[in-house]
């Protein structure tokens, strides 16, 4: 059986590689439950079909057979497609195959071109983006990563202490203090801890102390450990008075400004996989607003670019910081990768590349950011495309 494989910075990266050579990319819905997932299949075989056709028609001379093989190959697989989720993309190109399932709905296209198409997935990536969730107490500490689909557990580094008698040693303050070592006074009515702390001062001072040294190591050893590593945002899952205290030491630049508020052992792993999936799509839609406010205050410095082939002038000049990109639109044509310039498709080509796409490419190998801009948000410009310049 062919394996899915989820979408990672890693799979992009290698994506990305890939550059002046026959590259076939397949996109398609697909479906979990009898009958319609009975047509998936052949769906696939048509749109095969059509890069076929493509690569016949750009490489007349070439022998198609190697970069097909695999791709028909996956028709037959019938444990693949019992097994599919709400959608596939599907790249190959010399010696290299590899197929992403995802939880989402995708178009349906089939693209031959000198490089993978990559504007649905990338639109994908900003909502499907994988994190990690730093699970804080007085005196725990555990950490998950995941995306809006699953979560799992990370063993942690072993720099990095798990409690605060491997952060403190023989500095923490003795265990027969007065006072309450959760730093919260009697329980309220309901049952919940007293959100104050409680007695101040003396041994309540050095407890708390203890806490505030303990989240600095903490934090010290995540970032160092685990956050650079992996370059991930990090949700912040603690009570409210511990996120204060560990944001107040945190130098993470990877923790986003919102946590999520609650004691992380009495969170079960479905209920945080849902709360930290709310939390990364109201971040992803805070992203889109910032990038636009961006590009307007870029308008009045003179930095912003709206005029297709001046961003694709600029894009070859490395000059492009933010890219914004409309979602659902398409420009028929190319870059000419050896002076920048544009080149619009006027024949009606239906298979033409797209030239949005091929500023997406542009733009993130000279490491540009991309913002490719959903339905629900107003693009600034009337071309499908937005730059802001570095200078």
């Amino acid at each position: 059986m062919t394996a899915h494989q989820p979408f990672s910075q890693q799979v992009l990266a290698e994506l990305l590689a890939f550059d002046e050579q026959p590259s076939l990319s397949l996109y398609m819905p697909t479906h979990r439950t009898f009958p319609e997932r009975s047509q998936d299949p052949i769906r696939y075989k048509n749109l095969v079909r059509e890069l076929q056709t493509q690569l016949e028609n750009q490489h007349p001379g070439l022998d198609c057979t190697p970069l097909l093989e695999p791709f028909h190959a996956l028709v037959d697989d019938q444990d693949f497609w019992n097994s599919n989720r709400d959608g596939i993309a599907v790249f190959g190109a010399r010696d290299y195959f590899k197929v992403i399932a995802v939880n989402q709905r995708l178009p349906q296209c089939a693209f031959a071109n000198s490089h993978p198409y990559l504007k649905p997935l990338l639109r994908l990536v900003q909502s499907t983006e994988r994190y990690q969730v730093l699970c804080l107490t007085r005196n725990e500490v555990w950490l998950y990563e995941g995306s809006c689909e699953q979560l799992e557990k990370v063993e942690l580094a072993e720099q990095v202490p798990r409690n605060q008698n491997e952060a403190l040693g023989d500095d923490l303050t003795s265990g027969d203090q007065q006072g309450f070592p959760n730093g919260f006074s009697r329980s309220s009515e309901r049952g919940d801890p007293m959100m104050h702390e409680s007695a101040g001062g003396g041994k309540q001072d050095e407890i708390n102390l203890d806490r505030e040294r303990f989240f600095r190591a903490v934090d010290k050893a995540i970032l160092q450990y685990h956050s650079q590593p992996s370059g991930l945002p990090m949700i912040v899952v603690a009570l409210p008075e511990n996120q204060a205290v560990f944001r107040a030491v945190s130098h993470n630049p990877n923790v986003l400004a919102q946590g999520i508020e609650g004691d992380p052992s009495r969170l079960g792993l479905e209920e945080l996989r849902v709360q930290c999936s709310k939390l990364m799509a109201h971040s992803h839609a805070d992203r889109v607003v910032d990038s636009l406010n961006r590009y307007g205050v870029a308008v009045g410095q003179g930095r912003a670019l709206d005029n297709l082939a001046n961003i694709a002038k600029a894009a070859w000049e490395s000059r492009v910081a933010l890219l914004l990109v409309e979602a659902e639109r398409q420009v028929p044509g190319q870059l000419d990768p050896d002076k920048g310039r544009l080149i619009i498709d006027e024949t009606g080509d239906e298979q033409a590349p797209d030239v949005l796409d091929e500023l997406i490419l542009a733009v993130t190998r000279q490491g540009g950011e991309v913002i490719v801009v959903p339905p629900e948000h107003v693009m600034p410009t009337d071309s499908g495309a937005a730059a802001v310049c570095r200078f």
